[in-house]
């Protein structure tokens, strides 16, 4: 099974087969350990169908990390706020935050109307600083050193950074038969630190046919809301590469650790199953742009895209 029937799929798996489980967020979750998708890019950009998936998000977040950035003022500046909740938990747990109590908000907000009206008027003024205070944001804008600082900037013991994603590019021209293109976003030193340690820890490339395939494994998944992102993201970042590297995109392999439904997304995933799919959309980049990191966000779009309705559910921080 491939493409969003095997997205599907595994979501029906989860909620028949899924183990329950307690969690950091302590949401609770049905969860299987192990499990992999397939998806040929030949076939169409796996932009799930069964419900709207905003690639606006996915595209902006994506050069986020292809900058090597770990602030989010650049998500605001395009009106992306995915991660949002991570660096605003940071403000309230610190000294700075005097305003109103939001221990927990991530739950209250959901169960609590009065007071997820406080959490909405709070987040809104701590992502305004963020966009107009530049003391502000240096010190509670930034994520630590996630994905794009590990991707482009890997600090190492002596001192120096390694430029991961530019290697691979590199390694991808000159030897593309080589079994050591992979980038690692799991970094033990830096987990700590870290607003949110990797959910998508490492990926590798490979070469065969005049096409470029992407395996990642992914140690955690939110299935309803982070994996259609996860999906369309590293579809993109292998159609970014491939175009680079003069090849074909080929296929996009996902692996999971734990992937989970939480259970507050339960309703919405059943919904997700009961729709149709449709055909897949297509990617446009722009044929001007040879480096990847050379895009912005209007070089990038997708085209003929349709698809079901939106289905809403909270993030569970």
């Amino acid at each position: 099974m491939q493409g969003e029937a095997a997205y599907l799929e595994m979501a029906r798996t989860i909620l028949d087969k899924g183990d329950f489980k307690a969690d950091r967020t302590q949401t609770g979750t049905y969860s299987i350990f192990g499990y992999q998708m397939r998806f040929d890019l030949q076939k169409g950009f796996p932009l799930l169908t069964t419900k709207k998936v905003p690639f606006g998000l996915i595209k902006s977040e994506l050069l986020w990390f292809l900058r090597g950035d770990s602030n989010i003022r650049y998500l605001l500046q395009h009106k992306n706020h995915i991660w949002d909740e991570w660096a605003f938990q940071r403000y309230v747990d610190s000294d700075v935050y005097t305003g109103p109590d939001m221990t927990d908000f991530g739950h209250r907000s959901q169960t609590d109307p009065e007071f997820n009206q406080v959490y909405k008027e709070q987040k809104k003024q701590f992502d305004e600083r963020i966009l107009n205070d530049d003391a502000f944001d240096q010190q509670f804008g930034d994520l630590g050193n996630i994905y794009g600082k590990q991707w482009r900037a890997w600090k190492t013991t002596k001192g120096d950074t390694i430029d991961q994603l530019q290697n691979v590019i590199d390694a991808i021209k000159t030897t593309p038969y080589s079994r050591r293109l992979i980038v690692s976003a799991w970094n033990p030193e830096d987990v700590p630190t870290m607003a949110l340690p990797p959910c998508h820890t490492l990926f590798q490339f490979y070469v065969n046919d005049g096409k470029l395939s992407c395996q990642l494994y992914q140690r955690s998944g939110d299935v309803f809301l982070g994996v259609p992102f996860n999906i369309a993201s590293y579809a993109l970042l292998t159609c970014l590469i491939a175009k680079e590297t003069g090849l074909a995109p080929g296929e996009f392999v996902h692996t999971f650790g734990d992937a989970h439904i939480y259970v507050n997304h339960v309703d919405q995933v059943r919904e997700q199953l009961s729709r149709t799919i449709l055909p897949a959309p297509t990617l446009w980049l722009n044929p001007d742009k040879q480096s990847i990191f050379d895009y912005d966000v209007a070089d990038i779009k997708i085209e003929n895209y349709k698809h079901h309705g939106a289905i809403h559910a909270p993030v569970a921080v």
